[in-house]
C-alpha cells in the first residue's frame, strides 16, 4: 500500500511538470505497466484531481484544472524559490499581497525540511531590494508571529518604543496587520493587562513560549491598529468635519493616517494625529475643501497663523 501511494504521489508530480505526458511514458518512467497507469490515474481523480485523457495522436494524460486548487507538489529547488518570493511579497506594497504572501509562508515553512529552510534564509539574507528607506521586518519575526497567531501561544521579544524606551513583553498575539511596507502585531500585553499596538521593526528576540491561551473577545485588528496608528500615537489627536464625501476623502488620504466615518453622504469625520500641528494644518489645507476643526483648539491657531501668512505672501506678490 504504500508503495502505491508513493507511486501516486510520483505519477501526480509527473502530470505537474509538463502539459501531457503519454501511457508509454509514465509507465517507463514509473517502472509499471500501463494498465498501473490506468488504475492510479483513478485513484488520483478519486482525490479530487482533474486528469484527462485524450486518444490519438498528440494524445495522453493531462492534469486540468478543477473547481478548487489541489495541493502541489514541489521539489527541492522549486519549494526554495517559491519560499524566497513569499518573503520578498510579505515586505510588498500591494494591497493584501504581504499578509496571503504570510499565510502561505508559514504553511510551507512548516513542513520544509530544515536543510531548504536554512538555505531559504540565505538566499534572503544576501538579496537586497530598493526601498523608500523604511525599516525592514525581520522574516523569521513575521513566521513566529503568524504561527503564534494560528497556535494561540504566548510570545515573548524586546521592544523598543518610539522614545527608545527598551522593554521585555510577554503578549497574546490577535493579528498580524500590513500597512504599506510596514507591519504591526495586535496583541494582549499580559503585564500591561492592556491591548496593544507594536511596530515589527522595532521587536528583537521574538520568541514563541509553550504557553497556550484562550482567545480573548477582541475587535478586528485591521480597525484596531488603524485606529492606533492614525492617532493615538501622536502628540496631537484631532476630529475634523469635512465637506466632502467619504470615498472622495479616502482617495486623497491614507488609512496609516487617519480614520474616516461618513456622516451623511456629503460630510466626512476626519480623525488624524500628528507630531506638530503645523504638519496637520498643511495637510488639511492642501484637501481642498472646506473644513471645521472640532479638536483641538491650537490647530484652528495654526490655521489661522498660515492663512495670515498666505494672505501676506499673496498681498506682496500682487503689490510688487
Amino acid at each position: 500500500m504504500a508503495e502505491t501511494t508513493q507511486r501516486v504521489l510520483h505519477l501526480l508530480g509527473l502530470l505537474q511538470q509538463r502539459p501531457v505526458w503519454t501511457g508509454p511514458e509514465l509507465a517507463e518512467r514509473l517502472g509499471v505497466t500501463t494498465r498501473s497507469i490506468r488504475r492510479d490515474v483513478e485513484r488520483l481523480r478519486a482525490l479530487g484531481y482533474p486528469v484527462h485523457a485524450t486518444q490519438g495522436a498528440g494524445g495522453g494524460y493531462q492534469l486540468g484544472r478543477g473547481r478548487g486548487l489541489p495541493p502541489l507538489l514541489l521539489d527541492d529547488a522549486e519549494a526554495v524559490a517559491v519560499a524566497v518570493s513569499l518573503r520578498m511579497a510579505a515586505g510588498g506594497t500591494v494591497s493584501g499581497a504581504s499578509e496571503a504572501a504570510l499565510r502561505t509562508l508559514a504553511k510551507l515553512d512548516q513542513v520544509m525540511p530544515p536543510k531548504l529552510r536554512s538555505e531559504v534564509r540565505a538566499l534572503h539574507a544576501a538579496t537586497q531590494t530598493l526601498d523608500a528607506g523604511l525599516p525592514t521586518v525581520d522574516g523569521d519575526a513575521l513566521l513566529h508571529l503568524a504561527r503564534a497567531v494560528r497556535d494561540t501561544v504566548r510570545v515573548r521579544f524586546d521592544y523598543e518604543s518610539r522614545d527608545q524606551t527598551p522593554s521585555t513583553r510577554t503578549v497574546e498575539p490577535a493579528g498580524l496587520v500590513a500597512t504599506g511596507r510596514r507591519w504591526y502585531l495586535m496583541a494582549y500585553d499580559v503585564d500591561r493587562d492592556d491591548w496593544r499596538t507594536f511596530r515589527l521593526d522595532r521587536m528583537t528576540r521574538v520568541a514563541p513560549t509553550t504557553w497556550r491561551f484562550r482567545e480573548r473577545e477582541h475587535e478586528d485588528p485591521a480597525a484596531y491598529v488603524q485606529r492606533a496608528v492614525a492617532s493615538a500615537a501622536y502628540r496631537f489627536q484631532a476630529r475634523i468635519v469635512v465637506h466632502a464625501p467619504t470615498v472622495e476623502v479616502a482617495e486623497r488620504t491614507s488609512v496609516r493616517s487617519v480614520v474616516l466615518t461618513a456622516i451623511d453622504d456629503h460630510t466626512t469625520l476626519l480623525e488624524a494625529g500628528a507630531e506638530t500641528l503645523y504638519g496637520l494644518a498643511f495637510h488639511l489645507s492642501f484637501l481642498g475643501w472646506e473644513f471645521e476643526v472640532q479638536e483641538p483648539a491650537e490647530l484652528r491657531t495654526a490655521l489661522a497663523e498660515m492663512g495670515g501668512r498666505a494672505i501676506r505672501a499673496a498681498g506682496n506678490a500682487a503689490g510688487s
